[in-house]
């Protein structure tokens, strides 16, 4: 069974959000709340699989939310929940941790399909979708290149797996280009993430760019 908890300054949002996720066999809300103060303090004890975190709210916002939930490794992994696909509060949060983003109008399959998603340990959206939002932030606000350094601990073949990674390909069409198996794939993307220090693919595609190992618009 999922856990899901919901976190939104909007009451109909969360009553929402909660009835769609809760009429589910495989997923149960095990609570909600109004802003990411309050968040804060009832996740932990929730324990959930899954957060939906929306990113604009009073008190405090869900970026500082977010930061707070993953500034030490947890069991649970965060989805932000935004009106606009060009939001600098995701590409913040992405970087903070979370493990994707969603639009609140997606229609109630994508929502399901997102906590499915997430919480089997993948990035939320298709990696080529998450690609082009932080490529064009990046494109749109440039940051000081982060971390290149941790870039040296991969071997070259985990370093061109990365830029793949990022350009938008699936495991498959990784495997696909380098005649490998997709489970060869797999191990070469966790050993991406453990030596890297990240949690999932959407970190992933973050520090590519970040680094300089992708330009944004390199397709």
């Amino acid at each position: 069974m999922i856990r899901v908890f919901v976190v939104d300054d909007q009451a109909m949002v969360r009553e929402s959000f909660a009835a769609v996720l809760g009429a589910q066999p495989d997923i149960t809300v095990v609570g909600t709340a109004g802003d990411g103060a309050d968040a804060v303090t009832a996740i932990p004890a929730a324990a959930p699989d899954v957060v939906l975190m929306d990113i604009r709210m009073p008190t405090m916002d869900g970026l500082e939310a977010t930061r707070r939930l993953l500034a030490d490794p947890a069991p649970y992994r965060v989805v932000v929940l935004t009106t606009f696909h060009l939001d600098e509060y995701v590409y913040d949060a992405l970087r903070a941790g979370a493990s994707g983003f969603l639009l609140k109008d997606a229609p109630s399959a994508d929502l399901i399909n997102a906590v499915r998603v997430v919480a089997a340990g993948d990035a939320l959206l298709a990696p080529a979708v998450t690609r082009r939002l932080i490529a064009d932030l990046v494109k749109a606000a440039p940051r000081k290149q982060t971390r290149p350094n941790q870039l040296a601990r991969l071997t070259d073949r985990e370093a061109e797996v990365l830029t793949l990674i990022a350009r938008g390909l699936s495991n498959a069409e990784i495997a696909g280009e380098f005649v490998l198996s997709e489970q060869t794939v797999k191990t070469h993307v966790g050993r991406i993430l453990g030596k890297l220090g990240l949690r999932d693919r959407a970190q992933a595609i973050v520090l590519a760019y970040e680094s300089g190992l992708v330009q944004p618009g390199q397709g």
